[in-house]
């Protein structure tokens, strides 16, 4: 089934590619050049999906990404970008996105990375509810005893993983799986759970299991 993406790339025969690539696909394409424009296409028409350039001039990639979920766009953002070092991925992350493609890619791997991301967010749940916590998935906001939380969207697919099944133990592997797939780094789902932790205050919900992984304790 066709997807309306948005595509934001400042070299135009990348842009053209991309944009062929997917129309070909079946999806619905909307093109941008720059970070402004798709910002600018995003308050238009909320995409389904969308495919960002990192290294554009003025406002680039990682800072779009940022501006998408702090205004609320829920929908995956792969970004692409030609650096494959680890800080390099994490800052991606950590502004929101969902993958990381190197260039130069294969189209297929393109259209494989952009399917699973589209996977993940469309298997999560509606509003879920553990003990003190209340979670919509949607939203991506969670509530413990009525005190709203806002979390990133990863935050949220962690959180909700963790919440589908309580005081059972959730193994790293299966948390990477999941949700960051090829867009793994090292110590990843221990880092965000110490921020989800911190978010959720105490008393503290999520227990390290030595060696294996997570469980919510409610």
């Amino acid at each position: 089934m066709g997807a309306h993406i948005l595509v934001v790339d400042d070299d135009p025969a990348v842009l053209r590619m991309l944009v062929r690539t997917l129309r070909a696909e079946g999806h619905e394409v909307e093109a941008a050049h720059d970070g402004g424009a798709a910002l600018a296409a995003v308050e238009r028409h909320a995409p389904d999906a969308v495919v960002l350039d990192v290294a554009m001039p003025g406002l680039d990639g990682l800072a779009v990404c940022r501006r998408l979920r702090a205004g609320g766009l829920t929908a995956p953002v792969l970004l692409l970008t030609a650096r494959d070092a680890v800080a390099d991925r994490v800052a991606g992350l950590e502004a929101g996105a969902d993958d990381y493609l190197v260039k130069p890619f294969a189209v297929e791997e393109l259209l494989a990375r952009l399917a699973a991301i589209r996977r993940r967010g469309t298997a999560q749940v509606g509003v879920l509810a553990v003990g003190p916590l209340r979670l919509d998935a949607v939203a991506r906001q969670v509530r413990r005893d009525g005190r709203t939380i806002e979390l990133t969207e990863r935050e949220t697919a962690l959180l909700e993983l963790l919440m589908r099944d309580p005081r059972t133990v959730v193994t790293r592997a299966r948390a990477l799986d999941e949700i960051w797939g090829a867009a793994a780094v090292e110590n990843v789902v221990d880092r965000y759970v110490s921020e989800l932790r911190r978010k959720l205050g105490g008393p503290r919900l999520i227990r390290t299991v030595r060696g294996v992984g997570f469980v919510l304790e409610p």
